[in-house]
């Protein structure tokens, strides 16, 4: 090698150490978030009754009993109102909307680098899912304690009485005894199951990604085309509503991990428990109400995305 040769050599590495982060365009973040807190403040009573239905092992006999969604909405109305149907919603809105802000900036990122910047390029399955897995274990680690807190607010059951370790008067409040009482390993609980669930948004966006390229495929369009107000409402309701029923189960263990109701020695006691009291109808205890928020949740939020990402000119 000359020595002509070796600095364009580790020119070229610095050239890609950076590419990451040359690849970054914010206003992914932008649109990520606004989908995100506009789904969330729709669909958020789905969500905490999601969570209810999916905690309720039957082994705590004052935690409120539901016998359908609807039985579950007049229940909470009754008891706290209709703002009780929004308990957990400050977390919910703020996780929802970095986890997509952020979802969405590392993906395209992290797809930009895959294609060298080259948007008209396609790129295939197995780089999309690595793209999504890849920016869900990222968003992970940013939102995990978000999630945590989400999950006690909206289980925070007035005819159930608990010292004032695990009472909350918010999300602050949540945060700062969860760390105290806790440490750090409480606000990461749940985590594990989460990296397994990142397989549900990484399934969910090769879904997307695919049923937008077939679309435009059938239509002789560029893989790459806008598509109508419709059309992103139906791939994304479609592929979230797929991706959620076969990865469901995690929700399940993820949100009895979080439990301040409950006491586990980790998610395999969780699944040991669950399948020996529950039967595997027990990992799929919230699927309904949890089906019924996302696709609303999920079209809502890639429709503003796909609309502000065309609105401020960035290209996917």
């Amino acid at each position: 090698m000359t020595m002509s040769q070796q600095p364009l050599k580790i020119a070229t590495r610095k050239h890609l150490s950076l590419n990451f982060f040359t690849n970054t365009k914010y206003e992914f973040l932008l649109a990520g978030i606004t989908g995100g807190v506009a789904s969330t403040m729709t669909v958020h009573p789905l969500d905490l009754i999601k969570i209810r239905f999916a905690v309720n092992d039957n082994q705590l006999d004052s935690r409120p009993k539901y016998q359908g969604v609807m039985h579950a909405v007049r229940s909470i109305v009754r008891a706290d109102g209709f703002l009780g149907l929004y308990q957990g919603v400050t977390p919910n809105l703020i996780g929802n909307g970095a986890a997509w802000g952020f979802y969405f900036l590392f993906y395209n990122a992290i797809k930009s680098s895959m294609n060298q910047g080259d948007t008209s390029r396609p790129l295939h399955a197995s780089q999309h899912m690595l793209a999504a897995c890849e920016s869900g274990v990222l968003t992970l680690v940013l939102t995990n304690p978000i999630w945590v807190t989400k999950t006690r607010l909206c289980l925070q059951y007035e005819s159930v009485k608990l010292d004032n370790t695990k009472r909350y008067k918010g999300m602050t409040d949540c945060l700062l005894k969860v760390y105290k009482y806790e440490g750090i390993r409480g606000l990461y609980k749940g985590f594990l199951p989460g990296l397994i669930g990142v397989s549900h948004g990484a399934l969910q966006f090769v879904i997307y990604e695919d049923m937008k390229i077939v679309y435009n495929k059938y239509r002789e369009r560029a893989h790459n085309a806008k598509l109508s107000v419709i059309e992103y409402l139906a791939c994304g309701a479609s592929s979230k509503m797929i991706a959620t029923s076969i990865t469901y189960p995690y929700q399940v263990v993820r949100a009895r991990l979080q439990d301040q109701h409950a006491t586990h020695n980790g998610a395999i006691d969780i699944i040991r428990k669950t399948w020996s009291f529950e039967g595997y109808r027990g990992f799929y205890k919230g699927l309904f109400p949890s089906l019924l928020r996302v696709s609303p949740a999920t079209a809502i939020t890639f429709l503003v995305y796909e609309e502000i990402i065309s609105l401020l000119g960035a290209k996917t």
